[in-house]
């Protein structure tokens, strides 16, 4: 249902090769002039959207020092038709947090060096540190132990209810979190547990057998939404909701 963007290294090969997709997409092709303007097209579509993930990621950061809910203030403005629906979170998988390196890195060997852009790239990049540390502060406030504090990290893969892995930034903030000295599991029924393990050295928990002080839901997976919340966490347990996923009513705080 999205059209495909097709081009050639010639007027003939662009042509056939947009003749091939049409008889495979259902919802036709968009022959770019060159192949330049079809790459390009594809760099800018995935920088945008980073871009607009980074506005939301600002706000809050924002909001969280207000203390007014990020989630809530998008609710009420997405009642404007114009309004663009992002939401605050990590930004990983190998397309939107590494497209728009191509494009700034291209931009900086013709002489010239993106703001912006780059900008965005900023704030995403270090929103695994401020979730961590968000994190941590919640679980002080509560009196909760934080070396060898028992942290579950919900969700491993780049996006919800799929196994891809690449460039997944909650290794990033598993990372951070055990910088604090806190001994991190992590459970993702979608990741393969091999794959983990070579690609990031890390061990998935087969499954949740103990209550922790803390649970981050860092991927929303269908599963988590009726996870059995009681008999998983510890009293005074923070439970940090990453992608506004979980009722409200069930979390500590929400990025």
């Amino acid at each position: 249902n999205i059209k495909k963007i097709t081009s050639g290294s010639t007027p003939d090969v662009a042509e056939k090769v947009d003749q091939l997709y049409k008889k495979i997409i259902l919802a036709g092709t968009h022959k770019a002039s060159s192949l330049k303007v079809a790459e390009a097209a594809k760099v800018i579509e995935n920088s945008q959207r980073d871009l607009n993930i980074a506005f939301v990621n600002e706000l809050a950061l924002i909001f969280n020092r207000m203390g007014i809910d990020t989630h809530e203030v998008l609710e009420a403005a997405a009642t404007k038709w114009n309004f663009l629906p992002f939401k605050p979170g990590m930004v990983g998988g190998h397309c939107i947090g590494v497209d728009p390196y191509y494009l700034t890195h291209k931009a900086e060997s013709l002489g010239y060096h993106p703001e912006v852009i780059l900008s965005g790239r900023k704030i995403n990049d270090n929103m695994t540190v401020y979730i961590a540390n968000d994190v941590i502060k919640l679980m002080s406030k509560n009196q909760l132990p934080i070396h060898n504090g028992k942290v579950l990290v919900l969700g491993l893969t780049f996006k919800e209810n799929c196994p891809d892995i690449r460039n997944s930034k909650v290794v990033d903030l598993i990372r951070e979190l055990s910088s604090f000295g806190t001994q991190v599991d992590v459970y993702d029924p979608h990741a393969d547990a091999e794959e983990v393990k070579h690609e990031y050295q890390l061990t998935l928990t087969k499954s949740i057998s103990q209550k922790y002080h803390a649970i981050v839901l860092a991927v929303a997976h269908t599963e988590f939404g009726s996870l059995p919340w009681d008999s998983i966490k510890e009293p005074k347990a923070v439970i940090y909701d990453v992608k506004g996923f979980l009722d409200k009513s069930l979390v500590t705080a929400r990025l």
